[in-house]
C-alpha cells in the first residue's frame, strides 16, 4: 500500500512530507494541501505546503550538490539511474495505487505508466553514456585563410539546476522524462509535481532516494502554485525549466528570463480521413486516440476532419466502438473514468452545451454524474462552435465533414495549437504531402497521435510548446557546449 513498507518514511500522520537534502521533511508552514479523489470527490491525501524560504534552502543545497555531481563519472551516474529504474519497477503497485486514487487513471494503465517510466530511466542512462561520452575535435585549417595551428575540443557540460514541472495526467512518466536526462547530464534537479499526482511523484522520488543519489542533488517540493509557483520559476538559482501543462507555460516563458526552456503546452490534434482510408483502422484509432484515459492526453485526437463521401461510414463505425467502452471507476479498469476535477467537467460540459445550441448532432445521449462524463461523439460540427477549436481534455470528440483535403489542412493550420496530427490514407504520396503541409510538431500516418516511444522526438509548434523532448533531445537541451582551444606555436599536419 501507498505510504507503507519502504515508503513509510515519506508520510507522518496523514500528511506526506517533501524531499530536501536527502531527507523527508515537514514544512515549517504547518499547512497542508488536500488532494481530491476525482472519483469520490472527497479528500484522499494531503501534502506539505512548502514555504518560499524552504524553496531557497532547496536551491542552495542543489547548487552545492551539483558541483560534486558534475565531477562524478558518467558510468557512476548511469549506475545510480539503473538502480532507481529497478526500484521503480519493483514498487510499481503502491505507486500505481496513488495514480488510481489521485488522477483516476485505470488500474492497468497506472501500472503501465510506472513500468514505462522505469524503462525510460534505463534507456536514458544508456543514451547519456553514449552521447555525453563523445567530444568533438575541430582543426583551424578547414576555414579559409587559416593554417592548422589551432585545435578546438568541444564537449557537453551541465547547465546547473533544472526545474521540472510535470502535468497531472502523467505525473510519474513525464516527471522521469525530465529527471533522467537532467541527472545523467550532470545537473541537479528540483521537482514541483502537480497537486493531483503529487503523492505518486513523492513515491517515485523515494525510489531515487533509495538508489543512493547524493544528498541535495534531487529535491521535491509540494505546495500551492499561488505561493511558490512564480517563486520557483523566477528563482535566480534555476538554470533550465522543463514544463508540461497548459496556458501556465506561456506565463512562465514570459517571466523566466534568459534560461533554456522546454515546454509542451497541449494541442488540438486533428485526424484527417481521406476517402481511400481503411475505415476499420480509422475507427479503431479514433476511439483509441480520442477516448484513452477519458481524452485527458495532450496527444488525444481532438477533432476528426473526414471527407464527406466516407463520413457516414466512419461515424457509424466509431459509434459502434464507443458503445463497447466501459464507464466507471478506475479501480474497475474501466475505459472511461472520471475527469480530474469538477471544474474540468464543467468546462467540458460548457463546450458540449455550446455545440448543442449551435446544432451539432449528438451520436450518444449526453450523460454526466459528478466528474464522470460518458463518451460522446459530436457529428456535423461547424467552425463556429467552440469544440471545433478548444481543447476539451475530456471524452468528447467533434467530427467536421470536409469537402477536400485542402479544407482539412486549412482547419488544422488555423488552430493556435500545433502539437500532433494524423492522416489516414492508403496513398503514401498523399500522406507525405499532407504531413508536409500540416503545421504540427509530429504527423502520424495511419495511426492516432502518440507521445512515444519515449526516445522519439516530441515537440509542438505555435502555442503547443518550445523546444523538443524525447530522451536524446532532452539530454542535449539540458547541456551546453564547452570549447577548449589549443594554440600551437607553428602549424602541424598529420602526414599519414
Amino acid at each position: 500500500m501507498a505510504g507503507t513498507g519502504v515508503f513509510a518514511d515519506i508520510i507522518e500522520g496523514d500528511v506526506y512530507k517533501y524531499y530536501a537534502e536527502g531527507e523527508w521533511r515537514k514544512s515549517s508552514s504547518g499547512k497542508s494541501v488536500p488532494i481530491i479523489n476525482p472519483t469520490t470527490r472527497k479528500p484522499q491525501y494531503k501534502v506539505q505546503a512548502c514555504t518560499q524560504e524552504e524553496v531557497n534552502k532547496v536551491m542552495e543545497a542543489a547548487k552545492v550538490a551539483q558541483k560534486a555531481w558534475a565531477r562524478t563519472p558518467l558510468w557512476k551516474r548511469a549506475d545510480l539511474l539503473h538502480r532507481a529504474a529497478a526500484l521503480l519497477k519493483e514498487h510499481k503497485e503502491p505507486i500505481a495505487e496513488c495514480l488510481v486514487k489521485e488522477i483516476a487513471k485505470p488500474a492497468k494503465d497506472a501500472v503501465s505508466e510506472v513500468v514505462r517510466s522505469g524503462d525510460l530511466i534505463s534507456y536514458t542512462a544508456e543514451e547519456g553514456v553514449r552521447i555525453l561520452g563523445e567530444g568533438k575535435l575541430l582543426v583551424s585549417d578547414s576555414f579559409p585563410g587559416n593554417e592548422r595551428n589551432k585545435y578546438c575540443l568541444t564537449s557537453k557540460i551541465p547547465l546547473g539546476l533544472v526545474l521540472a514541472i510535470p502535468p497531472f495526467n502523467y505525473p510519474v512518466n513525464l516527471a522521469v522524462s525530465k529527471i533522467g536526462p537532467a541527472l545523467i547530464a550532470g545537473n541537479a534537479l528540483v521537482l514541483k509535481p502537480p497537486t493531483q499526482g503529487a503523492v505518486a511523484a513523492l513515491h517515485m522520488i523515494h525510489c531515487f532516494h533509495l538508489a543512493g543519489f547524493p544528498k541535495g542533488l534531487i529535491s521535491c517540493v509540494t505546495g500551492k502554485g499561488s505561493e511558490i509557483g512564480d517563486f520557483l520559476t523566477m528563482h535566480p538559482g534555476v538554470n533550465c525549466i522543463s514544463f508540461t501543462g497548459g496556458d501556465t507555460g506561456i506565463a512562465i516563458s514570459k517571466k523566466a528570463g534568459m534560461i533554456p526552456l522546454q515546454m509542451e503546452l497541449g494541442g488540438k490534434d486533428a485526424c484527417i480521413v481521406l476517402e481511400d482510408a481503411d475505415l476499420n483502422l480509422v475507427a479503431a484509432n479514433i476511439v483509441k486516440g480520442g477516448f484513452s484515459y477519458s481524452g485527458q492526453r495532450c496527444t488525444a485526437v481532438k477533432v476528426v476532419l473526414v471527407i464527406e463521401s466516407v463520413a457516414d461510414a466512419v461515424v457509424e463505425k466509431v459509434k459502434s466502438k464507443i458503445a463497447k467502452l466501459t464507464v466507471g471507476p478506475p479501480e474497475d479498469d474501466c475505459d472511461i473514468t472520471p475527469v480530474i476535477t469538477e471544474s474540468s467537467a464543467n468546462f467540458i460540459e460548457g463546450l458540449i452545451v455550446d455545440a448543442k445550441e449551435k446544432g451539432a448532432t449528438f451520436c450518444q445521449e449526453y450523460r454526466r454524474e459528478g466528474n464522470l462524463i460518458w463518451p460522446l461523439l459530436l457529428d456535423h460540427v461547424r467552425p463556429d462552435m467552440r469544440i471545433a477549436w478548444e481543447e476539451p481534455f475530456g471524452p468528447v470528440l467533434p467530427v467536421i465533414r470536409i469537402s477536400s483535403v485542402e479544407e482539412g489542412i486549412h482547419h488544422c493550420n488555423a488552430s493556435n495549437f500545433g502539437l500532433q496530427g494524423c492522416v489516414f490514407t492508403r496513398d503514401i504520396n498523399k500522406a507525405i504531402m499532407i504531413s508536409d503541409a500540416m503545421e504540427t510538431g509530429t504527423v502520424q500516418i495511419n495511426s492516432a497521435p502518440a507521445r512515444g516511444p519515449d526516445h522519439f522526438p516530441f515537440q509542438g509548434l505555435k502555442d503547443s510548446g518550445i523546444g523538443s523532448q524525447g530522451i536524446t533531445n532532452s539530454i542535449n537541451m539540458m547541456t551546453k557546449i564547452k570549447s577548449t582551444v589549443i594554440n600551437l606555436p607553428s602549424p602541424s599536419y598529420t602526414m599519414g
